[in-house]
């Protein structure tokens, strides 16, 4: 079976969200199975200076106006790529989605580029049957499949989180090179604008997103606009979890740790307690409780919920780590509160990879509060490295979390915390359940336990994503 996927963001090269990680993972998994699997993704200068090109380039024309274009094939560590060479849209380091005057025409190229690789192939002679999107950057692939003309390839189109939908002005329909007939609530048109996720969801033959409970929120009041067209294609859409890849999270294996461990051998986690606090300013010893938050500092992630409870959290008893950036406001409020109890709340405002391994192997309770969450790896992480994750009940965080009852605690499947109403108040009710729970050393080791042996592989998910291709008509 030969599939193209089509995407923005490829870990470590370049990445905003969780869609690097699965672009890095699930690809290699599907290829493990047979499936011959390449991915297409812009030719980002970080991209192109990492990977080694394979062979010859196919040319294309000047998508979009943004001048000559070319498909490079290339190989990043065993992952054959197609990488869309145009530098006028593409040659400027940094986040990929910055820039936004030609914002739509680069993504346009992609998915163009996308459609021309499944109608012609590539100038080494593969050309692939299926072409799966992944989020709005690739949603008008099945646009430009539907509406060109020669061989049509099966179409797949994932959310990762419907609440990015690239919606862009209809004058932008012919510079875009989408006919006129296309603009319409049955092509591309999304309430008067050109919707590229909505073309997407509209137009390809199977639609995915990353866990069941987010299939159903996105069909009612977690749909952003389009629950109705996605509650008519019921019949196509299907949930499908994401995966860990487990060479690259793995406490046993972890190179930024400063000591290894694994489900038999939970005492090595102790010394990366210390050091991570050290490196936070955090007062150092195991006696309080250390929750952490590692997230976009964005509404939807509900970091103003943490916010809520840090004076509560600190009369407990208990530290707080924050690491994330965003929205300007909550960062200058954890920065205060940080500066409020001195070695007792650490914020540190970025990003950094090596900091957040080091904080899934020092952490008690990770905090992972989202008002919506399409899947979510941050809990997967935290129970992997013995983290036990403290979630709202949405998404995929309903689905890979077993909160602590009576009942859970009794019948071994334990592995979290969890709650409901995205409020302060209900936050602060389980956070007080994670307090009681960590005075009660045996049970909290064993629900820690049962986490670090919870297996969140990308195999399973790997071999759904081949069964759901083999429900579309055709020859694969």
């Amino acid at each position: 079976m030969r599939v193209l996927f089509v995407a923005s963001e490829l870990f470590p090269f370049v990445k905003v969200g969780g869609l690097g990680d699965v672009m890095a993972a699930l690809p290699r998994a599907m290829r493990v199975l047979g499936a011959d699997v390449r991915l297409l993704i812009p030719a980002y200068p970080e991209l192109r200076a990492a990977v080694r090109v394979t062979g010859e380039a196919t040319p294309l024309p000047a998508l979009m106006g943004g001048g000559p274009a070319r498909l490079l094939p290339a190989e990043a560590d065993g992952l054959p790529l197609y990488l869309l060479d145009q530098p006028a849209f593409f040659g400027r380091p940094g986040n990929p989605y910055d820039h936004p005057a030609d914002l739509p025409h680069r993504f346009a190229a992609l998915a163009w580029a996308a459609a021309h690789l499944g109608r012609a192939g590539a100038a080494d002679g593969w050309r692939p049957a299926l072409l799966h999107g992944h989020d709005w950057p690739a949603g008008l692939m099945p646009a430009y499949v539907t509406y060109g003309e020669g061989p049509r390839p099966a179409t797949v189109m994932t959310i990762h989180n419907i609440a990015f939908q690239g919606r862009f002005a209809s004058s932008l329909l012919e510079p875009l090179g989408l006919p006129a007939a296309s603009f319409t609530p049955e092509g591309v048109e999304f309430h008067g604008d050109i919707g590229f996720l909505k073309a997407g969801l509209k137009l390809a033959d199977r639609i995915c997103t990353v866990s069941p409970t987010y299939a159903r929120e996105i069909q009612q009041a977690g749909g952003h606009g389009l629950e109705g067209l996605l509650a008519h294609r019921n019949g196509h859409l299907q949930g499908i979890l994401n995966g860990v890849d487990r060479t690259v999270w793995n406490p046993a294996t972890d190179p930024h740790l400063v000591s290894r461990y694994d489900l038999k051998h939970p005492s090595r986690r102790l010394p990366n307690r210390p050091d991570f606090q050290h490196r936070l300013g955090l007062e150092e010893g195991a006696a309080a409780p250390l929750f952490v938050a590692i997230s976009r500092l964005d509404p939807l992630k509900g970091l103003d919920l943490v916010l809520d409870n840090v004076d509560h959290l600190v009369a407990r008893g208990a530290q707080l780590a924050v690491i994330g950036t965003g929205d300007p406001h909550a960062e200058g409020a954890f920065r205060q509160a940080a500066q409020r109890h001195p070695g007792r709340v650490a914020a540190f405002i970025g990003y950094d990879e090596a900091l957040a391994h080091r904080a899934f192997a020092a952490a008690d309770v990770i905090l992972v509060p989202s008002r919506q969450e399409p899947c979510g790896l941050t809990q997967l992480y935290a129970q992997a490295y013995g983290a036990l994750p403290l979630v709202r009940r949405t998404g995929g965080l309903a689905d890979t979390v077993v909160g602590v009852t009576p009942g859970t605690l009794a019948d071994g499947s334990a592995t979290g915390f969890q709650f409901d109403a995205p409020t302060g108040w209900a936050l602060g009710e389980a956070i007080n359940d994670a307090l009681d729970l960590f005075q009660d050393g045996a049970a909290w080791r064993q629900v820690q336990r049962q986490g670090m042996a919870a297996r969140f592989g990308w195999e399973g998910p790997a071999r759904t994503y081949l069964e759901l291709y083999g429900t579309i008509p055709g020859e694969r």
